[in-house]
């Protein structure tokens, strides 16, 4: 037997060199220094990797499947070797394979599961495993069922993130930011990417991002070939009802001045005739300093 191997059920366990290890082709996934990260890394040093990537054989080396954050965070500790388990795949099983084993994270982000939901779509409408599904559309929706049963979503929220996809980076990565909300987001993503461009531009100069309503009339207005640079900038600049100002007054403070059981719309009416009547007071005092 090889050194260094450990044969289970006809599948290998290997030390492997690090620098024999390839990120996984299109990987979606990025590998971020967090809490949990350096959970992993203290771990890894006070008890070695305890459970193996997954890998299979690519040219002179080898390609990640799962277990690209224990080689960072072995790369991190000064490790020249982890436990591998070397298995075979085809390019189709190697894909579903990585999302799987990544997909079902805590703190994923969106542009991670849109790529990751598109390259296991196409990997399994690649497969043909279906031989009964006569056309392009049938497959696609049998693809985005089982992709939204597996992952706890429906058909339409796993096509929505493929979606995504579609933005130009510096728009999906506001979407990772939480800066662009995911429903105003799959909207734009019908947006040719020079209208993008354009949206980008638009938003940097008004320092605002759309609400759902307003990309759901740039998607129109684009769909309609109406978008120019002018339309869409009076669309951006219009004012949201979420940016509009609002005073706010704790209600209990104003129940005990006024002692009344009033309904919010009673209390909304009780405090404006109150300040219109103090607005005439105040007029009226003023007349009567003048009149002196």
């Amino acid at each position: 037997m090889k050194e260094n191997i450990i044969e289970t059920n006809r599948e290998q366990i290997e030390n492997l060199p690090l620098n024999k290890l390839a990120a996984f082709e299109n990987h979606p996934f990025q590998v971020k220094q967090d809490e949990d990260f350096q959970k992993l890394v203290d771990s890894i040093k006070e008890n070695g990797v305890l459970i193996p990537a997954v890998a299979r054989t690519k040219g002179d080396g080898y390609e990640i499947i799962a277990g690209h954050r224990r080689k960072f965070a072995s790369q991190i500790l000064g490790l020249e070797t982890m436990p591998v388990l070397v298995r075979e795949f085809t390019n189709e099983q190697a894909v579903i394979a990585m999302v799987d084993s990544n997909v079902q994270r805590e703190n994923i982000l969106p542009s991670e599961k849109a790529f990751a939901y598109k390259m296991k779509l196409e990997a399994i409408k690649r497969q043909g495993k279906r031989s009964d599904l006569t056309s392009t559309q049938v497959a696609q929706k049998w693809s985005a069922v089982k992709v939204g049963d597996e992952f706890g979503e429906s058909k339409d929220q796993v096509r929505r993130y493929v979606r995504l996809t579609e933005l130009i980076p510096q728009l999906l990565q506001m979407v990772d930011e939480k800066r662009i909300a995911f429903n105003p987001a799959v909207e734009l993503s019908y947006l040719p990417k020079e209208q993008q461009e354009l949206l980008l531009s638009a938003m940097e100069a008004e320092q605002s991002t759309p609400s759902l309503s307003q990309a759901q009339r740039l998607k129109a207005l684009s769909a309609e070939g109406k978008l120019t640079e002018d339309t869409l900038m009076e669309v951006m600049c219009e004012q949201k009802a979420n940016q509009k100002e609002q005073l706010k007054i704790p209600v209990d403070k104003v129940k005990a001045i006024i002692k009344r059981d009033l309904n919010p719309k009673e209390l909304e009416d009780f405090i404006l005739k109150a300040v219109a009547d103090y607005q005439k007071k105040l007029v009226r005092q003023q007349q009567n300093k003048d009149a002196r």
